[in-house]
């Protein structure tokens, strides 16, 4: 005899329930722990990062440190007015761009190819020698690495500029003074600072890389340049593309205390940056919303940056950083 059954009762679906995904409730009870652990970087990253965001009004008031946030009269764009048309943007904003542009094309593309050579060394024992001595200079402070500098290129004792003194036999010359060699000496920094510790992350991409792509390249008679150029690079394409997205973020930030170090009364015109610029203006000369201004223009262009590149390799065909 044929019975009508009746479809079983079912929970009415809540809003955030989806098919195959764990409601929101049971996954915070399930990982409790690992949220409970995420924390205290929500705090530090509120304190430290978003909170201090309330100081960026002074860019749009006359501060007065007296009469703090509240008492101070409200100005509108006036600092940014006289930013874009006082006599320091253009030299600012050239100087920023050249170095940026020198870090570019000389240190990014540096830990590249460094981690590129140390993939193909085969002994081990070896390639942990190399890569300790490389990562050595990330740990040295900004002040050992200009100390060595004057070490290397002083008029009057510097080892190098007297080798390139004994070699041509020319006038000796103040390498740390000059302002042509301002950019070579931070560019050197860099790449020696630098390089070795970039190459971890992109040592890690070359480690994931399956060892049966070669097999099968070299099977298909692929030497060691076709191997790299169509199974290494490939493999690697979407960390160089996230780092360089990550990068172009920071090309109006140049690293404060290696350009303060290097400057001197003889380089200035070259060495200014919008980093030191605040400095000056900030800190020596009390100019608290003036140099908030800048910092703020600096902040809201390297966020376009960001969207404008993550945008562009998308167009592109690459995978961005979100």
């Amino acid at each position: 005899m044929a019975t009508d059954l009746a479809p079983p009762a079912t929970k009415p679906a809540s809003p955030g329930d989806r098919p195959g995904r764990v409601p929101i409730r049971a996954a915070l009870l399930r990982y409790r722990w690992l949220y409970l652990m995420l924390v205290p970087g929500l705090v530090y990253f509120a304190l430290f990062k978003y909170l201090p965001m309330y100081g960026l009004t002074i860019a749009f008031q006359d501060f007065v440190p007296f009469l703090g946030y509240s008492g101070s009269p409200w100005v509108g764009f006036k600092h940014f007015e006289d930013l874009f048309t006082g006599p320091d943007f253009g030299r600012l904003l050239f100087n920023t761009l050249f170095l940026a542009l020198l870090t570019a094309v000389f240190v990014f593309p540096a830990p590249i190819v460094v981690a590129l050579l140390l993939n193909e060394l085969r002994v081990a024992v070896l390639k942990r020698f190399v890569q300790s001595l490389i990562y050595i200079p990330h740990f040295l402070s900004w002040t050992i690495v200009f100390s060595l500098t004057y070490l290397l290129f002083a008029v009057d004792f510097g080892v190098v500029a007297g080798w390139i003194h004994g070699l041509t036999g020319g006038p000796r010359v103040d390498y740390m003074a000059r302002p042509e060699w301002f950019r070579p000496l931070v560019i050197l920094q860099l790449l020696w600072k630098t390089s070795g510790w970039g190459t971890i992350i992109y040592l890690a991409a070359l480690a994931g890389v399956d060892r049966n792509l070669y097999e099968a390249a070299r099977m298909d008679g692929a030497g060691r340049w076709r191997q790299f150029w169509h199974v290494t690079l490939p493999a690697i394409r979407p960390t160089i593309v996230v780092m360089a997205i990550l990068t172009s973020g920071n090309l109006l930030d140049q690293s404060f205390e290696q350009i303060w170090l290097l400057t001197n009364s003889l380089n200035r015109s070259v060495a200014d940056v919008f980093d030191t610029f605040v400095y000056y203006v900030g800190v020596q000369q009390g100019g608290y919303s003036y140099a908030t201004a800048v910092g703020l223009f600096k902040g809201v262009a390297g966020v376009i940056l960001i969207f404008g590149s993550n945008w562009l390799a998308k167009r592109l065909g690459q995978r961005g950083l979100f």
